[in-house]
């Protein structure tokens, strides 16, 4: 079974958990629209929080049979892969003298729950591009995210050369402006149907709004709450934030060795970064939660009883990412964006 935020939202009865729920929603288009699958079951004897699936990494083609012939035997390439759910969140800390200072609004338990949400949803965000498994003493903790998956994988595009699409690169040359977008979709077509969203950083998103602009693909829509969401041909696009206490975007720009040409050696170039597409769906790239379905959950600090200072904690989770087909995510590398 599927659960999503807004599903989550439904089944609670506690105006607290609605607000906690509703704040991850409107601080993450990503966590908003990706579907949980409820697959986990962490009761029983022996039981692990490992999540294990087949993915499908090459499909297979087809071809016309001449009569009195066979066909050409070939099939289907799947892999085996696991992810472990772990939770992800935070606690803080309030004097009780401290804790309803001001309207409810803008006191200070309000305040340290906001910005722990804050931080959990660009934590996610961080994860599921940049994660990486790390080992540690009582097992692996985090997931592989897109980065890891798609490398060298066959809906990564442009990883040995440098796509230019600065405004000083494409300025007012029509050609150069359609060899862009030429590039885009070439892109969006290797997924294996319509991307769920484009996602990238501020600057690789304000470089497809302008191509979007220029091809009269640009086009706006509404989310749950009202907001306007960019599009591209329809498609959402998603900037994924800064990393969680960082200035740092989620999808870096950075410097990279590039080669020239063939027989060049590769030299650092920089302004470069990375465009993803998703497909989100359960046969696609989803999340994965355990069947107690218990997405968010919250502890407010409990100021009835004894000592000074008390904890609160806000938790997503145990969560993973999985992608079931390789071509249900791409990624377009080198994008230079300054």
């Amino acid at each position: 079974m599927a659960i999503t935020l807004a599903d989550a939202k439904l089944n609670t009865q506690d105006d607290i958990d609605l607000t906690v729920i509703d704040e991850f929603r409107k601080s993450s288009w990503l966590l908003d629209n990706l579907q949980f699958d409820q697959a986990v079951n962490p009761s029983g004897g022996g039981a692990t929080l490992t999540y294990g699936y087949t993915r499908l990494v090459a499909e297979r083609g087809a071809a016309f049979r001449p009569y009195n012939t066979e066909y050409d035997v070939a099939e289907a390439r799947r892999a085996r892969y696991s992810v472990d759910l772990v939770p992800l969140g935070g606690a803080f800390e309030i004097d009780r003298v401290l804790a309803n200072l001001g309207p409810a609004a803008t006191n200070e338990v309000t305040l340290q729950m906001q910005q722990t949400i804050k931080a959990a949803n660009a934590y996610f965000s961080d994860q599921v591009i940049n994660g990486e498994r790390v080992p540690t003493p009582n097992g692996e903790t985090g997931f592989d995210g897109l980065d890891v998956a798609l490398a060298g994988s066959a809906t990564e595009l442009g990883a040995e050369v440098v796509h230019d699409w600065t405004g000083e690169a494409l300025g007012d040359d029509r050609a150069r402006a359609n060899d862009a977008l030429d590039l885009l979709d070439e892109f969006l077509g290797l997924l294996d149907g319509t991307p769920s969203a484009l996602l990238g950083n501020k600057q690789t998103i304000a470089r497809v709004k302008s191509l979007a602009r220029r091809a009269g693909y640009y086009t706006r829509s509404e989310d749950a709450f009202g907001r306007a969401i960019d599009g591209y041909d329809g498609i959402p696009l998603i900037d994924l934030g800064a990393k969680a206490g960082t200035s740092d975007p989620v999808i870096p720009v950075e410097v990279r060795p590039i080669a020239s040409g063939e027989d060049d050696e590769a030299a650092p170039v920089g302004g470069l970064s990375d465009l993803y597409a998703v497909r989100l769906g359960l046969d696609g790239f989803h999340g994965v939660t355990t069947t107690a379905g218990n997405l968010v959950q919250q502890w407010l600090p409990d100021f009835s009883t004894a000592y000074a200072v008390k904890r609160g904690e806000v938790e997503l989770g145990p969560v993973a990412v999985a992608l079931k087909a390789t071509k249900a995510a791409a990624v377009l590398r080198n994008i230079r964006v300054r």
